[in-house]
Order: C-alpha cells, then sequence, then structure tokens
C-alpha cells in the first residue's frame, strides 16, 4: 500500500511540474462536464415546469368548452350552414349531470360559469372574476380552502350567497381583518365570506397557453348563485330579447354581466371539467364525450374538447428529445476530453523515456509503470470533472437568471459527471500508460 502510496506522490509532482499543460488537457473535460450538467439541469427544470402545470391542470382531467363561432371550428362551409339551421341548447348542467350519470370512469365532474365583474368594498374597487362552481371544482384542481369551509349542500341547492376568495382578493379588501363572515359586494350582490383559499402561483406561460386562470384573484360562489342571482344565460325572456339588463328569476334579482364569451353566448355553461379515474382511459373517454355530447346537441360542433395532460405530455416527450440530443452534443465534449488527454499522456511518454528507463533500472516494475501514468491521466480528469462541476452549476444558474429558463441541479447528474470524468481518465490514461510500461529499460536509459 505505501508502495502506491508513493507512485500517486510522484504522479502527483508530474502533473504540477507541468501546469500549463495539464490544464489544456483538462479544457476538454472541464467544458464537456459543464455542459453535461447545464444541460440535465435544463432539462430537470422543463420537467418540473411541466409536472407543475399538470398539477395546476389537474390529473387526468378532461376539458370541454363550448365554441361561440361556429365558422372557425375547422368545418366547411356547407357543414357550417347546416350547423346553423339546427338548434343546440348549447354547454349545460345538463350535460354535466349526463355525463357523471352515464360515463363510468369519471370520478369527478365540475361544471363552471365566469364573469368579468368588479368588487367593491369600503369604497375600494377592483375588477376581478366570478366563478360559479361545485365543491368538486377545488378538489379537481387540488385547490384547498386555507380558512373558512367550503359550500354545502343547502347553500348548493338554494344558490345562497357565500363565496369563496382567494388570496389576493383577501390581501385588497381584507389587509388587517378576518373575512369570515363579512360580506364584498360583487357585481351587484352583496356575498358572505365563508373561506378563503390557500394561495397558488400560475406562471403567465401557464395562464396564456392552457388557460388557466389566476385562482388567487377570483371569487368563487355556488354555481347555482350565479344562474339564480346573476345571470343564466340558457333562459330567453322579454328582458333579454330587449337588452335589459334587470332580470327575475325564480323570484331573485338578476343583472346582467359581460361575460367573456360576449353577448352572442347562449351556453349556461362556460366549461366542463371531467376527471376520470385512470389516465389510460383518458383517450377511450375522450372519444366517448365527443360522440355524447354532439348527439345532446343535435349533431352541432359547438364545443371541443381538449386534453390537456396529453398536450403537457406531448410536449414533455419533445424536450426530452431535445435535451437528450443537447446532452449527447454535450457528452462528445468528454470524449474530445479524453481523446485529448491520450494524445497528451503519449506525448508524455516519449518525452519521459529516459525517466522510465531510470525507475524499471532502480526496481519499479511495469505495474508501477501503468499504475503511474494511469494516476496522471485520473488526477488530470477528475481535477477537470469538479471544475467543471463549479462551472455547470453556474451556468445553470445564470442561464435561469438571464433567460428565465427554469434549471434544476440535481445531485445525480453531479454524481454522473464526476463518475464519468473519472472513467475517462482511466480508460483514456491506459493505452499511453501501457506504452510507457513497454519500454525496454535499457534502450530507454540511452534515450537522450
Amino acid at each position: 500500500m505505501e508502495r502506491y502510496i508513493q507512485i500517486l506522490s510522484i504522479s502527483i509532482e508530474a502533473v504540477f511540474a507541468n501546469k500549463f499543460r495539464s490544464i489544456l488537457t483538462a479544457l476538454g473535460i472541464i467544458f464537456g462536464v459543464a455542459a453535461v450538467i447545464t444541460m440535465m439541469a435544463i432539462g430537470n427544470g422543463a420537467q418540473q415546469e411541466i409536472l407543475e402545470q399538470i398539477k395546476l391542470v389537474g390529473v387526468n382531467n378532461i376539458s370541454i368548452t363550448p365554441i361561440l363561432d361556429l365558422s372557425k371550428n375547422g368545418e366547411d362551409e356547407d357543414q357550417n350552414n347546416t350547423s346553423k339551421n339546427k338548434f343546440s341548447p348549447g354547454l349545460s348542467l345538463e350535460d354535466a349531470q349526463s355525463i357523471k350519470e352515464i360515463i363510468p370512469s369519471v370520478v369527478r365532474i365540475s361544471p363552471e360559469v365566469t364573469y368579468e365583474t368588479h368588487i367593491i368594498k369600503d369604497g375600494i374597487r377592483r375588477s376581478a372574476k366570478l366563478n360559479g362552481v361545485t365543491p368538486d371544482f377545488f378538489k379537481v384542481f387540488n385547490l384547498n380552502v386555507q380558512n373558512g369551509y367550503m359550500f354545502n349542500k343547502t347553500q348548493m341547492r338554494n344558490g345562497d350567497p357565500v363565496c369563496i376568495i382567494g388570496p389576493s382578493i383577501k390581501a385588497k379588501f381584507f389587509p388587517q381583518e378576518n373575512p369570515l363572515g363579512k360580506y364584498i359586494k360583487c357585481g351587484d350582490i352583496w356575498l358572505k365570506v365563508i373561506g378563503v383559499l390557500e394561495n397558488r402561483n400560475v406562471s403567465s406561460d401557464a395562464t396564456a397557453n392552457l388557460g388557466i386562470s389566476d385562482y388567487n384573484n377570483n371569487i368563487y360562489t355556488p354555481i347555482q348563485t350565479v344562474l339564480l342571482r346573476y345571470k343564466d344565460r340558457s333562459l330567453i325572456n322579454s328582458s333579454a330579447l330587449s337588452g335589459s339588463s334587470f332580470v327575475i328569476y325564480g323570484g331573485f334579482a338578476s343583472y346582467s354581466f359581460n361575460s367573456s364569451g360576449g353577448d352572442d353566448n347562449s351556453n349556461q355553461l362556460d366549461k366542463i371539467v371531467v376527471q376520470i379515474d385512470d389516465s389510460e382511459n383518458l383517450a377511450v373517454t375522450t372519444k366517448i364525450l365527443q360522440k355524447m355530447i354532439s348527439r345532446r346537441h343535435n349533431e352541432v360542433a359547438d364545443f371541443e374538447i381538449t386534453v390537456p395532460e396529453l398536450l403537457l405530455k406531448q410536449e414533455q416527450r419533445t424536450k426530452d428529445i431535445f435535451n437528450i440530443v443537447l446532452g449527447a452534443i454535450a457528452s462528445i465534449s468528454l470524449i474530445v476530453g479524453g481523446i485529448g488527454i491520450m494524445n497528451i499522456m503519449l506525448a508524455s511518454v516519449m518525452e519521459r523515456i529516459r525517466e522510465i528507463g531510470v525507475r524499471m533500472a532502480t526496481g519499479a516494475t511495469r505495474r508501477d509503470i501503468v499504475f503511474q501514468f494511469i494516476s496522471e491521466a485520473t488526477i488530470i480528469s477528475i481535477t477537470g470533472g469538479i471544475i467543471g462541476i463549479v462551472l455547470g452549476v453556474v451556468l445553470s444558474k445564470l442561464v435561469m437568471q438571464l433567460t428565465d429558463i427554469k434549471t434544476l441541479i440535481s445531485p445525480l447528474s453531479i454524481i454522473i459527471s464526476f463518475g464519468v470524468s473519472a472513467s475517462v481518465g482511466i480508460l483514456f490514461g491506459y493505452m499511453p500508460a501501457k506504452k510507457a510500461a513497454n519500454q525496454d529499460p535499457v534502450t530507454s536509459l540511452r534515450h537522450d
């Protein structure tokens, strides 16, 4: 053991005796390891971002939304004319109820009605979204009530004027007080606050690409409350026809809102989110939903079905392929670095033939010579690997700060990079070491 320690110290001295050459030899390893760590960090960041977006849209969810302009649904002109001549009731609560009763793979169903409105309290007025939902909405999108409680069956059935607010609404209108039990004016109706949601961060990209609203800045009320006390677009009456904004529904005073769908929107619901039991049933359930709703809407293609999770997984596959290609390109730098080590070590053998002869003449075995030169190559590659790891971490941080691309450095990438750098030194250092060990001692001593 002591013998190998002495040989190792000789190898370290040889590396430090030629610092500039050692640094140039290690450059390929340094940049190769740094590139691999950076690429893996970008890939891990992209994967984490996809997982976060899947949580935002919910797991195993299918989204059904109305198409307000049938001329933009991809059909030809004859089909559009046929669709216009047919009557469709639009997306409604009856659709949601039928889906829940008929399709066995459905676990939860969340019908939604959304209106842009304004909130007033103590002279403060802010714009916000009023969402008519059911308790399943919060389960489908993994939203938890931080303070207060969820809508109960009585409130849902009677359409009571109660609401759950997002944390941003609480911060704006109840900064120094507990909002539970307080009233807030939403449009022209006073709603009693019964709960506050936990904070949920939603990126601007997720909002734009996936149609996810800012949960923190919304007000949630029972869907019957919206349909009874505000507006039910599926009902047609004289006030609606004359354009009046004041309507009486079932004894409740209703005030028309400017919905996101516009004045021509006759759909009772703005969205139905269907959560199924297993991701393997997504494709089959989507086909069943397409046929079922199409039949209920008299074959009028006035709705669109999307599966956000499948879209996100497809995006993830695309990014994975991209990251594999970049990782492969980065790995080539390690191979080039290993070839560089081999070339420099071969040149070093030719320069140190006399030294090899002296060592072998004084008792060094061929194994000792092999160990010495492999040790030198391994020291160079490991040192380059350590520097490359530090550089890779720094580059990953810079990429995230300068380009807003999320990066996530995993311990596995560092371990792999370090292991590869050590392996490169051993593999590419073996040939020069073997060449050095095969030198004839007598010929080596005569070498100038």
